[in-house]
């Protein structure tokens, strides 16, 4: 699952992806399971409005790799 993020054009952060799935570009949306809620639960529930599949990676760190940067990060997207 994350070699997606790895492979494909994508956005890190929740500011990001929130504008990503606004545009309508977004094909899946990956979220750091120990990020706070308050945080991932807006975009999770953005993401069920629109259909758009959520993928749960365990640490924002693990997240934050997957997309080449060398910080943690609650949310990120792939675009379609």
């Amino acid at each position: 699952m994350l070699e997606e993020l790895k492979e494909k054009s994508r956005v890190a952060g929740v500011k990001q992806t929130r504008r990503a799935i606004l545009e309508g570009n977004v094909r899946r949306v990956f979220l750091a399971q120990d990020a706070d809620t308050r945080v991932t639960r807006p975009i999770e529930a953005l993401c069920g409005e629109r259909g758009i599949p959520v993928e749960q990676v365990p640490t924002m760190k693990e997240l934050g790799a997957a997309c080449g940067i060398a910080v943690g990060s609650a949310a990120a997207a792939v675009f379609a």
